[in-house]
């Protein structure tokens, strides 16, 4: 079951992903908060595997308390791998869920950690199927957050976040898989563009993950475009 915690500082938005989520035999919504600092404690004493964040919140704002969130589970981690304390198993991973898509916001969010980003005028599938990948570990944009992430990267003048050597590392598919996601298609159609099943899309993906060092899908689009792999408009 996976455990989902809601910040939003909106009762009513609130209460409709509750009722949207709670209807899934797999997803149980264990909290709900209306601003960052009562998400960080929430996060805390609950034990959620994911935190459905909005940005703009009175007080401490999504992106602040994503920060926190997943500063926690880091020490956590580091201190359940010493033999101190358990850490969260899985994890806490914050999905952004905001009605705002500006560059900056889209960066700010990812630098705090925060492990998908997703648009409040989307579907609910995709909500749901997001809050899944979150949860399994892999990162989810929004296909409009997905271009502005790489307008902002290719405006910059970067180094390379992935050393030529490890994308040198990756095989023929792998590289093709990763371009793909770069460009924003999701596992479907890159399965149904280079006719292969999507669990094996997934497993050359997680592959590609784990041989460049990376955390999640966001962090592979943009490596791919700082390393050159993939160019704006290609």
């Amino acid at each position: 079951m996976i455990r989902v915690l809601l910040a939003d500082d909106q009762p009513v938005m609130r209460a409709g992903l509750a009722m949207l989520l709670d209807a899934e035999p797999d997803i149980e919504v264990v909290g709900q908060v209306g601003d960052g600092a009562a998400a960080v404690e929430a996060a805390r004493l609950l034990g959620p595997q994911v935190v459905v964040m909005d940005v703009r919140m009175p007080g401490m704002d999504g992106v602040e308390a994503t920060r926190a969130i997943v500063a926690d589970a880091a020490r956590a981690g580091v201190a359940s791998r010493a033999g101190v304390a358990d850490g969260p198993d899985p994890p806490v991973r914050v999905l952004i869920l905001t009605t705002y898509d500006a560059d900056d916001l889209v960066i700010d969010a990812l630098r705090s950690g925060a492990a998908g980003f997703l648009l409040k005028f989307t579907g609910p599938a995709e909500l749901v199927l997001a809050v899944r990948a979150v949860a399994a570990g892999h990162g989810w944009l929004d296909p409009v957050v997905t271009g502005r992430l790489v307008r902002e990267l290719t405006t910059r003048s970067q180094p390379a976040s992935v050393p030529p050597e490890r994308l040198r590392g990756l095989t023929p598919r792998e590289l093709q898989i990763l371009k793909e996601v770069a460009r924003g298609l999701s596992n479907a159609e890159i399965a149904a563009r280079l006719v292969i099943s999507e669990a094996t899309v997934k497993t050359h993906f997680t592959r590609v993950l784990m041989k460049l060092g990376l955390r999640d899908r966001a962090q592979a689009v943009a490596s791919a475009y700082q390393s050159g792999l993939v160019e704006s408009g290609g």
